[in-house]
């Protein structure tokens, strides 16, 4: 229970009441404050400590630290626990409220109001606030347990799936982390963005399609960036097929199921394909077969979001299209301005297998068949 305590002047003298008890003297006024009303400790601790110090009930100010430069650690907590050391709140102190302002004093009491004012109010101390029990604060969210280091850690057998608990990557996601790894680590990629103005399109147009029979055309103008490289041999092959990957993203990880032949299909043709490989992919029956061998790729990230991106390189390709989300754009025209359709495009390649004006000429190609009506 919280002692009832004022405090007041008696001639210059402060005098503290406590339970009828009068401390007049004021080493004896401090000592006892201190002893009310010890100083938190100001011991920096790291994030992960003090989650164990609310979980273990441990009042972290008033924990000894042994942690260098003063750090409390994780044992410093745990033997806090073992001590009883609660994190019961303390007391307010005098002439404070609940929520840490001023308490005023009532008007007309003639409560002094030099710079002893906050010393002199005589209002009764407020009982401390108590902590909410489990019911009143409701559910509290599940964090990541983390080490000492920092590192996330496993507080659950291997063999069961809990969140917040480190998983080893399984199926696609671990062929995709290590495919994308050595990818990162082999190609010298480059990024050059454009935008297509698609206002010549009829309603209703497939940009899919639309896309894969530009990057058909591109390459056969430029079929630089229709290649392999073999980056051990320093070799290229130059393709005279027209094989597109075409990124499918599921749960489980990015699929790339090829299209081939796309130089050789119409536009329905290559929309049955397109079709006929996602379904495959959706329900895994496609053949690893269909997973390989892309001449180049193409990205249609935009049917998400995003404008731009920088889209990987899987060797042995070396080029890869990425089709951003399509919007409006006020465009000037000869008497004018128009509101126009644009599709934002980003062209990633490997500077080792194509130069910049390679890649540059084959963009162009792209962005010229896409600004066609049909």
């Amino acid at each position: 229970a919280t002692r009832a305590m004022k405090l007041s002047h008696a001639g210059k003298l402060p005098v503290l009441d406590v339970e009828g008890e009068r401390i007049q003297d004021s080493s004896s006024i401090a000592a006892w404050l201190e002893h009310a009303y010890p100083t938190p400790s100001l011991y920096p601790a790291e994030p992960a400590v003090r989650a164990m110090a609310r979980k273990l009930g441990v009042d972290i100010t008033r924990v000894a630290p042994t942690g260098a430069d003063g750090v409390v650690t994780l044992a410093d907590v745990k033997k806090a626990a073992e001590q009883g050391v609660s994190a019961t709140p303390r007391p307010s102190p005098p002439g404070r409220g609940a929520g840490g302002e001023g308490t005023e004093p009532p008007a007309g009491t003639g409560a002094p109001t030099d710079g002893m004012a906050s010393a002199s109010r005589s209002a009764p101390i407020a009982p401390a606030p108590q902590p909410l029990s489990p019911g009143e604060r409701g559910s509290e969210p599940t964090r990541t347990a983390v080490s000492q280091s920092g590192q996330p850690m496993r507080t659950q057998p291997p063999g069961k799936h809990a969140a917040g608990q480190p998983q080893p990557l399984a199926g696609m996601r671990r062929t995709m982390a290590r495919v994308m790894a050595q990818a990162q680590a082999k190609v010298v990629l480059t990024t050059i963005t454009d935008d297509a103005d698609l206002q010549a399109w009829p309603a209703g147009t497939d940009v899919t399609v639309r896309l894969v029979r530009a990057m058909v055309r591109a390459s056969k103008a430029e079929p630089a960036l229709n290649a392999w490289l073999d980056g051990d041999k320093l070799t290229r092959t130059l393709h005279p097929q027209v094989d597109v990957g075409i990124a499918v993203d599921t749960a489980e990880g990015l699929f790339v199921p090829v299209l081939r032949n796309a130089d050789l299909l119409d536009a329905a043709q290559t929309r049955e394909a397109i079709n006929r490989l996602r379904s495959q992919v959706e329900s895994r029956t496609i053949p690893t077969s269909e997973l390989s061998g892309a001449t180049i790729s193409l990205s249609n990230f935009g049917r998400f979001a995003g404008r731009y991106a920088t889209p990987i390189v899987v060797p042995p390709a070396v080029a890869i299209l990425g089709a951003g989300r399509m919007r409006h754009e006020v465009v000037a025209v000869v008497g004018g301005i128009e509101t126009h359709r644009i599709l934002p495009l980003s062209l990633s390649f490997d500077h080792r297998a194509a130069t910049g004006g390679e890649a540059a000429r084959w963009l162009r190609h792209l962005l010229d068949d896409l600004a066609l009506p049909h």
